[in-house]
């Protein structure tokens, strides 16, 4: 766990796409030097630029964390330029939505590697030195789409889900070390994918999963850093009495996307997508 941010040093993943810069202020701003890595890498000066303002050192790296290669590469640059990485947050994300059938098995195969390959590769890099410092943290995003499974997003939701479970283990087994793990769970965010979806489909999030600020999410990363939090979901409202009942009863699971809307608006993502691209080579 981090007792203290200032002087630490952090590597976000993701660092461009909708949280990243958020994020990036939020890390800084806490005193945290930074290595920000994005694929592609649009962007990165400008948030390298806002981190250095807060008076950190920052640099970027633009890695392909599908690939083998750019986790290696990101561990590499990391160890060079940082020294070491007290804090790693695992936010780069990759969604489609679509009927599962469409999807192609590329595409699958991009959003579990990106979404839970690459964090669960980069934690297994950086715990070493962690352990032998005894301190850092990992922090994941996660998504309530891990939670309920909408209609639409089964390679997204399966991921998400997986980063929670990874999460929770991470913790059992590395308790007493001085090394953690926190899993963040948003709903919907307005940013990044939300704000796309939104875009392609002229609708909103329905009331109850109402969208929330990225800075509130960002805020949640350091209190899970600073307090050591097992995971902290974001959402307009209280989200974990519905999650507890849910658990409880799986009708109640299967029916609360429907109920909410949520199966709605993705249905609508998809079928935006259909109409204006095949589902081939879309990305998010």
């Amino acid at each position: 766990m981090i007792t203290t941010t200032t002087g630490r040093t952090a590597v976000l993943t993701g660092a461009n796409g909708g949280l990243g810069l958020p994020l990036t202020s939020a890390l800084a701003g806490a005193g945290m030097d930074l290595l920000l890595v994005a694929y592609p890498g649009v962007g990165l000066e400008d948030a390298c630029a806002v981190a250095r303002a807060r008076g950190v050192r920052a640099t970027h790296l633009v890695a392909d964390l599908r690939e083998d290669a750019g986790r290696r590469l990101t561990l590499e640059t990391a160890a060079e330029r940082l020294g070491h990485v007290d804090v790693l947050v695992n936010n780069a994300g990759v969604e489609y939505s679509a009927p599962y059938h469409e999807l192609s098995p590329e595409q699958i195969r991009e959003v579990m590697s990106v979404n839970l390959e690459a964090p669960m590769m980069l934690t297994r890099g950086v715990l070493p030195g962690m352990l032998a410092r005894r301190r850092g943290h990992i922090v994941n995003i996660s998504s309530l789409a891990g939670k309920a499974g909408p209609a639409c997003q089964e390679p997204y939701a399966a991921s998400k889900a997986g980063l929670c479970a990874f999460t929770f283990s991470l913790r059992n087994t590395y308790r007493g070390t001085g090394v953690s793990a926190s899993v963040v769970t948003p709903g919907f965010v307005d940013a990044g994918i939300y704000a796309r979806m939104r875009r392609r489909t002229g609708r909103s999030a329905p009331l109850l999963l109402a969208a929330c600020s990225p800075e509130r999410v960002a805020s949640a990363v350091l209190r899970a850093l600073t307090h050591d939090r097992a995971e902290i979901i974001v959402n307009r409202y209280p989200m974990r009495p519905l999650l507890a009942l849910m658990a409880l009863w799986s009708g109640l699971a299967e029916r609360v996307p429907e109920w909410t809307g949520a199966n709605s608006l993705f249905r609508a993502a998809a079928l935006a997508d259909r109409s204006t691209q095949a589902p081939e080579g879309r990305r998010p």
